[in-house]
């Protein structure tokens, strides 16, 4: 099964953004509000210090614009109709909208401008520089390069681990039996898969079949309701991928853990390991000693490792212990003539 191809954000709407995190960013929309559908094309945010001088060469204009004590000092400096000039520059280039941190009330100008040419304006009690930090992690979620994947996404024991497998191999079963030992779901049958930063693969659900999963033979099942809330987890990191596998006589099953394989999402390698399924074996179980595995390496101990260099140290150990056996020598006989 190949992975699912990465899918570009090109944009968002003002909307979008506002309705998303206007809890989170405290964000309070004042003017423009015709104007919501202007579109987000950076996944950032700029504060156009340079911009209200006049200087538009390098302007961020696909970026929200972050006005805060600074640039509302300097625009008191400034004539009516110097500030309306400044803004119809800014709005011509398309700028999606402005935010005023520390509960800053818009200029005169600034109302004008964005009344006449449909530019939302909010406003937020957060300081700028908080703002800007929160407001960045927030645009960047939305912008992150993202897929989804045919799996089933858990969290065990604080491991992020995603089961893979063909339709009807005993994915959903597997994580049922681990939800029931107390791990969480993530998600069930597929994956949202976003890469955050470029270093880390943040796994999500579809909030329609959020904490939803389909059991064949049984149908649809509510995991809150029948285990709790807390084996429902948002999301989470991927730290391992296992792939469940239908065994066969021929198949050479991995021995020993030395050999690490990779499975690659939107760039990013993450350990991989296959699982094959056969009558008798507690898949659940194997996976949840999977994962506490990959959570010892990563902590710096390799059980494979360990055991190798064990095994390597007793050899030698053996090896010099027959050479320095020396020679006996029997003195019951005399040499012959």
């Amino acid at each position: 099964m190949s992975p699912a191809k990465s899918k570009a954000i090109h944009g968002i709407t003002v909307a979008h953004f506002f309705e998303t995190y206007r809890a989170k960013l405290k964000l309070e929309l004042l003017k423009g509000e015709d104007g919501l559908h202007r579109l987000i094309r950076e996944g950032s945010i700029n504060r156009p210090s340079l911009a209200l001088t006049g200087f538009f060469k390098y302007f961020a204009n696909k970026r929200i614009q972050v006005l805060g004590a600074a640039e509302l000092t300097y625009l008191k400096t400034l004539h009516h109709d110097q500030q309306c000039a400044v803004f119809e520059q800014m709005v011509k280039r398309n700028v999606p909208c402005l935010v005023l941190t520390r509960n800053y009330h818009p200029t005169r100008a600034m109302a004008d401008v964005a009344h006449r040419m449909n530019l939302p304006i909010f406003r937020t009690p957060m300081i700028t520089m908080h703002f800007v930090n929160v407001g960045t992690l927030c645009i960047d979620n939305e912008f992150a390069p993202h897929t989804t994947e045919h799996a089933t996404m858990l969290d065990v024991r604080g491991v992020g681990v995603m089961l893979r497998g063909s339709s009807g191999v005993g994915k959903s079963e597997c994580a049922l039996a681990l939800i029931e030992r107390g791990h969480s779901l993530v998600a069930d049958d597929l994956t949202v898969i976003r890469l955050l930063d470029e270093r880390e693969l943040m796994s999500s659900s579809r909030m329609l079949n959020r904490g939803w999963m389909e059991c064949r033979g049984i149908g649809i099942i509510n995991i809150a309701e029948m285990f709790g809330i807390k084996s429902v987890r948002l999301e989470k990191r991927i730290d391992l991928v296992i792939s469940l596998q239908e065994w066969r006589p021929d198949v050479i099953e991995e021995r020993t853990g030395l050999e690490e394989n990779y499975y690659e999402i939107l760039g990013l390698k993450i350990p991989h390991i296959e699982l094959f399924v056969r009558p008798g074996r507690d898949m659940a179980r194997l996976v949840e000693v999977a994962a506490l595995t990959q959570a010892l390496k990563k902590m710096g101990h390799d059980p494979a490792k360990s055991f190798n260099d064990r095994l390597i140290q007793f050899m030698a150990a053996k090896n010099n212990q027959v050479r320095t056996i020396k020679p006996v020598v029997r003195l019951d006989r005399t040499p012959e003539a």
